[in-house]
């Protein structure tokens, strides 16, 4: 982990959080006031970024690679919430919002970079810029409405129907993902998927 301002390649990380769904609208004395606070961090695939459970939370922009979202019960059975890849981003705001501890954890899917920085600070940066405030809260929003979507697909679709939906909203994925991953995300045992695929029917 290294800070933004002393990274070797911290120019070319400018450009890919310039291309961030949440920063791209940020004016130059903003994003120079963010970079204070980023660290650059670079994982492997499998690598945990946050905790279930816990209180300290971060801030997280996906600058290369995907990351999972996961929820377990005490039986450690797991749920797969959402993928994040490129141009996307990973939070708590909502626990930290509420004072709650971290509903899911955080995991590297493949190897990735990211930047982060610790929630209180987002938190604070964000009371200093009311607009960007609004959108990334807008974000946070329509991830947890995307979320509870496909929760509901979950239950009320047949696996063809589970893969052909996941196809439509995230095409840029599908191959990216490991198919037990993403087997895993749509309630499929990794022999239903590859099968589905064999037989054209997704």
């Amino acid at each position: 982990m290294s800070s933004l301002l002393t990274h070797p390649e911290r120019n070319v990380i400018r450009v890919q959080l310039g291309q961030n769904a949440v920063l791209k609208g940020m004016t130059p004395a903003q994003s120079a006031e963010l970079e204070l606070h980023l660290s650059i961090v670079d994982c492997q695939k499998g690598d945990q970024l946050l905790s279930q459970g816990v209180h300290e939370m971060e801030q997280y922009f996906v600058l290369d690679g995907i990351l999972k979202r996961v929820v377990a019960n005490q039986e450690a059975k797991e749920m797969i919430l959402r993928f994040a890849d490129e141009r996307d981003m990973e939070t708590s705001y909502a626990a930290w919002r509420l004072g709650t501890p971290t509903p899911y954890s955080i995991f590297c899917v493949t190897k990735a970079r990211v930047a982060k920085l610790p929630m209180p600070e987002w938190v604070s940066f964000l009371e200093r810029h009311r607009e960007l405030k609004e959108s990334f809260e807008y974000a946070v929003m329509r991830l947890m409405s995307e979320i509870m979507a496909h929760t509901i697909t979950l239950h009320l679709l047949d696996a063809p129907g589970r893969v052909k939906r996941f196809l439509r909203k995230h095409p840029e994925l599908f191959d990216r993902i490991p198919k037990k991953e993403l087997a895993s995300y749509l309630n499929l045992s990794a022999e239903t998927l590859s099968r589905l695929k064999h037989d054209g029917k997704i």
